[in-house]
């Protein structure tokens, strides 16, 4: 299989921004997109064909489905005549089907549903069982895209075209523990940001240990700072385009994290945590960070 930028669709409106984003990224990587569509994500009224289960039922389902990924492949190809667009109906489960697309080096991508926050100020991403599922068994990077709300496509009578202009991307941020270096989520990173001729920043925070003296703050930081600076040098050479520039602190990690992306084009993480779960802080970004995140196992 020729390696893919891979997306799960279901015509909503989440799938059809993280459609969007993986076309952009296809086009950065000189790849093909893949659309995937697995299972019955969508509420079968959705399709206006009917309830009930059977064979017509079944097969019903199936056309919708042939529809929504024919519909998405068009919106994709508007505009992007070199941009070549796969699509297959999988009989797996969403979660079977998407762990097996992000196993194959390219990004996955999928999309993300925002909800108001507890207080009316801050949104909140939904972590879906299946998103959560399939980003903490991943072999490979799975990417949350985020954007405004698009039209719904199925049962839609026109196919909106492409969001993004092509301008270079402004900046690109990554996550980083000196202590424990996700070394997949620097690669990454360090690759997002040649493709997109982006600026990266590496931002570090941690809290202060009990009982630390104040006063040495200034030290610490500018240790922290070496360390991490130490972690990035060998990707610096590999990519000697790419401008970093560093960030370090006390505080929060995910709260440090999430404000460093506010106007990112992409936020890197590693996957954190044991084998097959997603470590606290990753989880928390996912949760509250408005920008596209990457999260990149090992």
């Amino acid at each position: 299989m020729p390696r893919t930028v891979t997306v799960g669709v279901d015509g909503s409106p989440e799938s059809l921004t993280a459609a969007d984003w993986a076309a952009r990224e296809a086009e950065l990587w000189g790849r093909p997109v893949r659309l995937v569509h697995a299972g019955p994500w969508q509420p079968f009224a959705a399709a206006g064909e009917g309830h009930g289960g059977g064979p017509e039922v079944e097969a019903a389902r199936r056309r919708w489905a042939q529809r929504v990924l024919r519909e998405t492949t068009e919106r994709l190809t508007a505009g992007r005549p070199g941009l070549r667009v796969t699509f297959e109906q999988v009989r797996e489960t969403p979660v079977s089907a998407l762990l097996d697309a992000a196993s194959h080096g390219c990004p996955l991508v999928l999309g993300s549903r925002v909800v108001g926050g507890p207080d009316g100020r801050e949104d909140v991403w939904l972590l879906g069982p299946v998103t959560l599922a399939v980003v903490a068994g991943a072999s490979g990077p799975v990417v949350l895209a985020r954007s405004p709300a698009v039209p719904e496509l199925a049962g839609s009578t026109g196919v909106p075209g492409p969001s993004w202009d092509g301008a270079p991307s402004p900046h690109v941020v990554l996550g980083v523990d000196p202590r424990r270096p996700a070394t997949g989520a620097v690669a990454f990173a360090f690759g997002e940001a040649a493709r997109r001729h982006a600026r990266l920043e590496a931002v570090h925070a941690w809290r202060r240990p009990p009982g630390a003296d104040p006063a040495r703050d200034r030290e610490l930081e500018r240790e922290a700072g070496q360390a991490l600076r130490e972690v990035l040098a060998p990707w610096r050479a590999r990519h000697p385009t790419v401008r970093v520039t560093v960030r370090t602190g006390f505080g929060a990690a995910a709260s440090r994290l999430v404000d460093a992306a506010a106007d990112a084009s992409l936020l890197v993480v590693g996957r954190g945590g044991a084998p097959g779960r997603i470590g606290g802080v990753t989880r928390t970004v996912l949760r509250h960070c408005g920008t596209s995140v990457a999260v990149v196992p090992g």
